[in-house]
């Protein structure tokens, strides 16, 4: 499904930005428009996956992290990705086309930090100057990436407003955005944010579901019955599920981050726990105060600790054609401990949300059948982040 011209899914979207980024996001939708028509845009593009990223990226059964009575786990590797996640797709997408535009610098904001690793390395690739608005929380807790990003040579600005985290980082990259347009090209990491951007990244994601669906065919023969990806802004879950949408045999499911429990307060659910509103640019399901306020959100997965989710998200909620479920941090950080010891793969923290609701839906299948999962990224980033808090829990539970 296309947006309208006005950038809406069904309700949901939009561009709801100052005056001053309405040409900026013009000059966007027109550049990707050209692009998106020009076969040789494309072929860069592909070339790029196949020749810097390494795609495509395999599946594996996960033999041993299953229920052996239940259906077959299979395992979409985005984690085998040059830069460790399915954030490289985009950032290529996005960084051809700044340079096609005639930009010489590009910023991006990270929480995880994998997109701004992307970002950075494309920036390299490309000769492009690099900004990473990152919020301060998520510096200390995502050290090795912030290494990683001045490495390839960008600036990571730390962002100390407001929870010091994603959604603060995002307010700052436009806020810079608002008086560099000229020559900068904002690269925006998910599908969230003013039209055309929720549209332009889900094109650029759309590679995983393409080849997942053809390798699922040709290797198994049959379809997956049940379709997982983690949600937060959600575009490794949109560039999974838009090649099976109109497959009616396939059950789709988005996991958000549930944090500590949905009536905890410490919570990153935004389609089970939030409300419509606006975020950054677009309507959708926010985390949000009665008054629109936006609050303060939890997610041991930096990567899900949003108080949104993308506009084609909440549409596919509207519909019905998505099922949303959060799963806790507890929840997720035993399905990060299984995999690793069961599959020998250490799994991104965001990741192991998908993985642990896919091991309870399993269940309910047989050996026949099987639950495709995207593996988004790798977990190096999140080993320390994970001891720091299981360290945290167990004093907690000593004390």
């Amino acid at each position: 499904m296309k947006p309208d011209q006005y950038g809406y899914f069904g309700e949901f979207g939009g561009r709801f930005v100052p005056e001053v980024l309405v040409e900026a996001l013009q000059q966007v939708e027109h550049g990707f428009a050209q692009a998106a028509a020009d076969e040789s845009f494309w072929g860069e593009y592909r070339a790029a996956l196949r020749d810097f990223v390494g795609r495509p990226s395999p599946l594996l059964v996960a033999e041993r992290f299953a229920d052996p009575a239940g259906a077959r786990i299979v395992l979409k590797r985005e984690d085998l990705n040059h830069t460790g996640a399915h954030k490289i797709n985009n950032t290529i997408g996005q960084g051809l086309l700044a340079v096609r535009m005639g930009k010489k610098k590009i910023i991006a904001e990270t929480g995880a930090g994998q997109h701004g690793v992307a970002t950075a390395t494309i920036g390299a690739r490309l000769g492009l100057d690099v900004t990473i608005f990152m919020g301060a929380r998520d510096i200390e807790r995502q050290a090795p990436n912030v290494r990683i990003m001045e490495l390839l040579g960008a600036r990571v600005q730390p962002v100390t407003s407001g929870t010091q985290t994603l959604k603060d980082a995002t307010n700052e990259a436009f806020r810079y955005w608002t008086g560099h347009v000229e020559d900068t090209f904002y690269v925006i990491g998910s599908v969230v944010g003013a039209h055309p951007y929720p549209y332009m990244v889900r094109e650029f994601q759309r590679v995983i579901g393409d080849e997942a669906r053809t390798q699922m065919l040709e290797r198994f023969g049959t379809l997956p019955v049940d379709l997982i990806a983690c949600v937060g802004g959600g575009s490794n879950a949109i560039g999974l599920f838009t090649a099976f949408l109109d497959d009616a045999s396939v059950r789709i499911w988005g996991i958000e981050a549930g944090g500590e429990g949905l009536e905890s307060g410490k919570t990153a659910a935004s389609i089970e726990a939030g409300s419509v509103g606006i975020l950054h640019g677009s309507r959708s399901y926010v985390m949000q105060t009665p008054q629109g306020q936006i609050l303060e959100t939890h997610s041991i997965s930096a990567g899900l600790d949003y108080p949104g989710i993308g506009p084609e998200h909440a549409y596919l909620h509207a519909t019905g054609r998505v099922t949303y479920r959060a799963i806790t941090d507890a929840q997720a950080l035993v399905a990060y401990h299984r995999l690793a010891e069961s599959e020998g793969i250490i799994p991104a923290v965001e990741s192991a949300h998908a993985l642990a609701a896919a091991y309870e839906i399993a269940k309910n299948g047989t050996p026949d059948q099987y639950v495709l999962v995207n593996l988004s990224g790798r977990g190096d980033k999140d080993i320390a982040q994970v001891a720091s808090y299981e360290a945290e829990l167990l004093a907690r539970a000593e004390s």
